[in-house]
C-alpha cells in the first residue's frame, strides 16, 4: 500500500473541507444558506487546488456525480407535473374516508403510502407533497396534525432507505460504488421492512394520548382531479419505470437515463402542460440540485489533494492483518456496525447529504487495498437513513416538515401545533434508536450475507483488479 504524507496541498484542503462543512451544519445560527456555503466553498477549493497543482475546472467537473443530478432533477420535475392533475390531493382524501375516524388506522395509512411513494421518489418530495395534505385532512377531522406529520417524516426517512432512488444517500452511495437497483433493494429491503414495522407501532404507543381521542370531524367530501387523465398517464409512466429500473443492469441503461426517458415520455403525453407551471412546482428542489454540485466540487477537491486517501491509511492496520494481508473479520464487523452508528449519529446532528460525501471516498480508499467494502456501503446507508429520524435537522424531510407545522402554528394561532426541537427529540431519538438496535442485531446475524461481494460492472471490476495488481 501507498504510504502518503501530509503536505501543504492535503492540509488546505482538509480545512476547506471542515469549513465548508461547518457553515453548512451551522446555517441557523448564521444565517447564510447551505446552498451559499456550498458554493464558495466549491469555489475556494478550486482556486486553492490550482494554486497548489492538485485539482483543476476539468477535475471539478468530472467529480460531479452527473448520475445523481440527472436522476434526481429528472424525477422531481416528474412531481412537478404531477402535482397538476390533482391526484395526490384525491389520494390523500380517499385515505380519510377509509380511516372512519380510525387514528391509528389513518396514521398506518398515511404512513404506508408515503413510505410507498418515497420508495420510487425520494422522500424530500414526498413529504413535500405530503405535508399540506395532512394538515388538510386533520383540519377536517379536528385531530392533531403533530403524529401525522412526524409519521410522514419517520416513516419516509426508514422505508426511503430500501431503494436506490428513496433517499438521496442512497443515490450517492449506489452511482459511488456501481450498485444497481434490485441488488439495492434485496440487501436492504428485508432490514427496512423489519425497521419500518417496528416503527409504525412504536409511534402507536408513542402518541397514544393523542390517537386516542375521537375525531370531532369525518373526511366524507368527494375532491375531484384536477386531470384525472394526466394522473393516468403518470401512473403508466411510473410503472414503466419501475420495470427499467429493476432491469436496468441487464438493458445497460443507468438510473438516470431510466428518469430522464420517463421524463420525456410524460412531457410528450402532458403537452397541455407549460413548462413555467412545472418550474414553479420545483423552486423547492432546484437549490438542492446546486447543493449536491457544489458538494461534489468540494469532495472532488479533497479526493485530489489525497487527504482523505491519508486519513483511510490509518484505517487499514486496523482492518487487515500486517502479516498475512488477510482481512480481520472480528475487527471488520465491529467496523462496520460502528460506521452505522457513527453515521446515524452524525446524521442526526447534521444533515446526512455531506456526511455521505465525506465517506465515500474514505470506503473507496479501503476498496482499493483489496477490503471487502459490501457490508461498510450497506451499514452507511442505513445508519445515515435510520439516523435522521433522530433530530429535527437530521434530514432534508424533517426540516420541511417543521416548516409546515410551524406555518400551522401561525394560521391557527395555537402554538402546541409547532414541533419543537423538544417534540421532535421525544419521538424521534427513540424511534432512530429503536430502529438501530433493530438493524444492528439483524446485520449482526446475517453479517455474512451483507458481506458479499458487490454486483458491480465489469468496467468497475478491472478498475479495482488493476489499483490492487499496482499495491
Amino acid at each position: 500500500m501507498e504510504t502518503h504524507v501530509m503536505d501543504q496541498g492535503m492540509l488546505v484542503s482538509g480545512i476547506i473541507l471542515a469549513a465548508s462543512f461547518v457553515l453548512i451544519f451551522t446555517e441557523t445560527l448564521h444565517g447564510f444558506h447551505r446552498v451559499k456555503v456550498a458554493m464558495a466553498g466549491a469555489a475556494v477549493m478550486l482556486v486553492v487546488g490550482q494554486a497548489y497543482g492538485f485539482y483543476s475546472p476539468e477535475q471539478a467537473f468530472e467529480a460531479v456525480d452527473w448520475n445523481v443530478v440527472f436522476l434526481l432533477g429528472s424525477m422531481m420535475a416528474i412531481v412537478a407535473i404531477m402535482i397538476n392533475s390533482g391526484g395526490f390531493e384525491v389520494l390523500a382524501a380517499n385515505i380519510g374516508k377509509i380511516a372512519k375516524g380510525r387514528q391509528f388506522m389513518l396514521l398506518a395509512l398515511l404512513g404506508t403510502a408515503v413510505t410507498v411513494i418515497s420508495l420510487l421518489l425520494d422522500n424530500v418530495t414526498t413529504v413535500v407533497i405530503f405535508g399540506p395534505l395532512i394538515v388538510l385532512i386533520c383540519q377536517k377531522m379536528r385531530v392533531s396534525a403533530i403524529p401525522y406529520l412526524m409519521a410522514a417524516a419517520l416513516l419516509s426517512d426508514t422505508g426511503g432507505v430500501a431503494t436506490l432512488v428513496g433517499d438521496p444517500p442512497n443515490l450517492m452511495i449506489g452511482s459511488a460504488f456501481d450498485i444497481a437497483f434490485m441488488p439495492f433493494a434485496y440487501k436492504m429491503f428485508p432490514i427496512v421492512f423489519v425497521a419500518w414495522i417496528a416503527t409504525l407501532f412504536f409511534m402507536k404507543y408513542l402518541f397514544k394520548k393523542e390517537l386516542a381521542i375521537v375525531p370531532e370531524g369525518k373526511f366524507e367530501d368527494s375532491i375531484p382531479y384536477k386531470d384525472k387523465s394526466l394522473w393516468n398517464k403518470s401512473l403508466s409512466i411510473l410503472g414503466l419505470m419501475v420495470i427499467l429500473f429493476v432491469i436496468h443492469n441487464t438493458i445497460h441503461w443507468e438510473p438516470w437515463m431510466v428518469a430522464g426517458t420517463g421524463l420525456i415520455l410524460l412531457t410528450i403525453l402532458a403537452k397541455e402542460i407549460e413548462f413555467e407551471d412545472v418550474m414553479k412546482n420545483m423552486t423547492h428542489e432546484i437549490p438542492l440540485l446546486m447543493f449536491f454540485v457544489a458538494l461534489f466540487m468540494i469532495v472532488g477537491g479533497v479526493e485530489g489533494s489525497k487527504f482523505l486517501e491519508y486519513l483511510g491509511q490509518f484505517i487499514v492496520p486496523f482492518l487487515i492483518d500486517p502479516l498475512t494481508g488477510e482481512v480481520i473479520q472480528e475487527n471488520f464487523m465491529m467496523t462496520c456496525i460502528a460506521l452505522m452508528w457513527v453515521a446515524a449519529v452524525m446524521s442526526a446532528a447534521i444533515d446526512n447529504i455531506p456526511f455521505t460525501a465525506a465517506m465515500i471516498p474514505i470506503i473507496a480508499s479501503l476498496e482499493l487495498v483489496g477490503v471487502n467494502i459490501a457490508a461498510l456501503c450497506w451499514c452507511l446507508a442505513i445508519g445515515v437513513g435510520m439516523g435522521g429520524n433522530g433530530t429535527h435537522i437530521g434530514s432534508t424531510a424533517n426540516v420541511y416538515i417543521v416548516t409546515v407545522s410551524e406555518k400551522l402554528a401561525k394560521t391557527t394561532g395555537n402554538p402546541d401545533m409547532a414541533i419543537t426541537p423538544l417534540k421532535w427529540a421525544q419521538k424521534g431519538l427513540p424511534v432512530m434508536l429503536l430502529t438501530l438496535v433493530i438493524c444492528t442485531i439483524i446485520m449482526y446475524l446475517f453479517f455474512d450475507y451483507y458481506s458479499l461481494t458487490l454486483e458491480v460492472s465489469h468496467a468497475r471490476e478491472e478498475s479495482r483488479l488493476e489499483c490492487c495488481q499496482r499495491r
